[in-house]
């Protein structure tokens, strides 16, 4: 049994429990040295005799998915499933499964944490107190302001209770939202042309696919509030990353906060020139506790898999 594992966070001197379980499992284990998530190209020599895989954030095209005629699992370490071709997958009967709600306490924090960043400007008056300044800068509070989700699943709902310790209102827009939840812990429902309307501030948590990429316009966040600030902790196909430069340059908008970006690792983009954006690479899931429950549910997630058991998380 060969094991191809790819997530750059999956340290393979780590001494992890979730490593144990792969050794004992499987008779050899290739890990990523590359430090970055893999392209097509680099997947191919790599996963070509591999029964299964632990699979982060790399690009598992038809191409890759044909490439290896022994796989039967690509266990992502991770919820989102957007760089795994599903179509193909299932064509070749290769199972596909995720590890949801492992990773979205870490992201919840962070998503809190950048929109204090955003709103009291912290990056920019940190680099001007480095530099030697003692700037003045009026900021923004989130107490009792509108928040609004964009995608109640896991991470949306962890955020809405940060936000109830802010008394903020709290709007959200799922096309499968869970009402019971909502209506419990004071979550007003609203349809996705109210929400950017209404939000001072605007957390992005919906999966990336053909519905959802550029969701957020040129012409959705000229429809936002002046000021309003925009976190995107889920995928940064979401948001045009060209309109929203153009956006954030005219100061419609106060703010934008962002983890992801429409291609990783990103290139240096003209929205990084501007004082109000708020950058982090992709770090939103990085937490101890995070990284370990993701490395035990993927692993396990694949041995269920390849031994022939039920596993609860196939897409």
């Amino acid at each position: 049994m060969k094991i191809l594992i790819t997530p750059t966070s999956f340290n393979p001197e780590s001494g992890s429990p979730a490593i144990a379980m792969l050794r004992a499992f499987a008779d050899t284990l290739v890990f990523n040295n590359c430090g970055k998530p893999l392209s097509e190209d680099e997947l191919i020599p790599m996963i070509s005799d591999c029964d299964g895989c632990v699979a982060g954030l790399d690009y598992f095209t038809a191409k890759v998915i044909e490439s290896a005629p022994n796989l039967k699992v690509i266990s992502r370490y991770g919820v989102g499933v957007d760089r795994v071709d599903l179509a193909a997958a299932k064509a070749r009967n290769v199972v596909v499964c995720n590890t949801p709600g492992a990773n979205s306490q870490a992201v919840a924090d962070l998503t809190f944490a950048l929109l204090l960043c955003a709103a009291r400007k912290v990056p920019v008056l940190n680099k001007k107190m480095l530099e030697g300044q003692w700037p003045r800068s009026v900021g923004t509070e989130l107490y009792e302001k509108t928040i609004g989700i964009l995608g109640l699943g896991a991470v949306g709902k962890a955020v809405a209770r940060r936000a109830a310790g802010f008394s903020m209102k709290v709007i959200a827009y799922d096309p499968f939202i869970d009402r019971k939840y909502a209506a419990a812990n004071g979550i007003f429902e609203a349809d996705f042309d109210a929400v950017i309307r209404e939000a001072d501030f605007l957390c992005l948590h919906l999966p990336l696919n053909g519905e959802t990429r550029h969701i957020i316009s040129a012409d959705v966040m000229k429809a936002m509030k002046k000021d309003a600030i925009i976190v995107n902790t889920a995928r940064g196909g979401l948001i045009d990353e060209d309109a929203a430069y153009e956006i954030m340059a005219s100061g419609h908008l106060g703010g934008m906060a962002l983890d992801v970006y429409e291609a990783e690792p990103t290139p240096r983009l003209p929205l990084f020139d501007l004082e109000n954006v708020v950058l982090t690479p992709h770090t939103a899931s990085h937490t101890r506790e995070s990284t370990e429950n993701m490395a035990n549910m993927s692993v396990r997630n694949l041995i269920d898999v390849l031994s022939g058991k039920k596993c609860q998380y196939i897409i």
